[in-house]
């Protein structure tokens, strides 16, 4: 199956060396809508939890139920024609079987995961991650290599989802660790992943209205949404900073940090100089940034190399020399 949606946080942990505990509680950011849905689905059979399940689907589509890939996958799970002719079932007891709609979908894909399991039980190595890698290469593609194959997209997609599921379990109140706390922030910005850009649009508690106007003339006064500086200091807030509102603004409220030491949580600018910093978004990891890219777009992940200033990556901090 193709994976759609950009890498997530890959880098963030690195993959347990035994096979990972599944725990059974959604805690992974879910739209309402879905979270019925995944708790069901993901508790079809031991080797699926909802957690990862959430982690599938938001590496596939990132829950958008009209996701097609360039390939041909369709829907909220990016099912191939032929994979959903054999494996797709009628989950709402409908009379039919809907590549697009979610209810027949999701469940789907956890019963999918189930089956290539077995498929794959006697492969050795990490069972988790030969299951995932089932699913976006083929049962057989894990079989002939013994393991997860030396395919750069499938292994992502692999640690990706691998990373996001060990991740999940973020405490409600007390300490967080640094993981955690970036944990917190990119999972407070995934969840926004199709909002609409709006220019001035965003503050500490979501989405909002913009104004006017960018300097192409966009208005963002009739959108509610984020421009990049407004999904920054919302995602932010989530951990208890309060980053000031544009982007430059926040690069002097931040710590640099050498090119080899970011990690996933920092945020990364775009100009020439702190004072011409006109983008900014927030690293998760493997090279990919989630962003808030500019006018008649929406919340996504990109590549952070898909701008060619890249200034600087840094560290937010609470206040000075205090990191998060």
């Amino acid at each position: 199956m193709g994976a759609t949606a950009a890498v997530l946080v890959a880098g963030l942990v690195q993959a347990a060396s035994e096979d990972p505990v599944i725990g059974t509680a959604l805690s992974l950011s879910v739209p309402a809508k879905y979270r019925g849905l995944v708790e069901a689905a993901g508790k079809t059979c031991s080797e699926v939890s909802p957690n990862l399940l959430a982690a599938l689907l938001t590496q596939e589509s990132g829950f958008n139920p009209k996701a097609e890939s360039p390939v041909g996958a369709r829907g909220i799970a990016q099912f191939m024609p032929s994979t959903w002719e054999t494996n797709g079932i009628d989950g709402n007891l409908d009379g039919k079987r809907d590549v697009w709609d979610p209810e027949d979908a999701i469940p789907s894909a956890a019963k999918y995961l189930c089956d290539i399991s077995k498929e794959v039980k006697s492969v050795p190595g990490n069972k988790q991650n030969n299951m995932l890698a089932a699913y976006n290469a083929g049962s057989g593609a894990v079989i002939k290599a013994g393991g997860v194959p030396r395919i750069e997209e499938t292994q992502n997609y692999v640690q990706s989802i691998g990373a996001l599921v060990e991740l999940a379990d973020v405490p409600a109140g007390g300490k967080m660790t640094t993981a955690e706390r970036a944990a917190t922030v990119i999972n407070a910005a995934s969840d926004e992943i199709g909002t609409p850009y709006s220019w001035g649009g965003g503050n500490a508690s979501g989405a909002s209205t913009g104004s006017c106007c960018s300097p192409n003339g966009s208005s963002g006064k009739s959108i509610k949404g984020f421009d990049c500086s407004g999904l920054t200091l919302y995602a932010y807030a989530k951990v208890g900073i309060n980053l000031p509102r544009t982007a430059a603004q926040q690069y002097a409220a931040s710590e640099p940090v050498k090119p080899g030491e970011k990690r996933p949580g920092d945020l990364v600018f775009y100009g020439s100089s702190p004072a011409s910093i006109h983008h900014v978004a927030i690293y998760v990891g493997s090279g990919y940034m989630i962003e808030a890219p500019r006018p008649g777009t929406s919340v996504r992940f990109s590549p952070i190399d898909s701008m060619s200033d890249l200034y600087a990556v840094a560290r937010p901090v609470r206040h000075a020399n205090k990191e998060i």
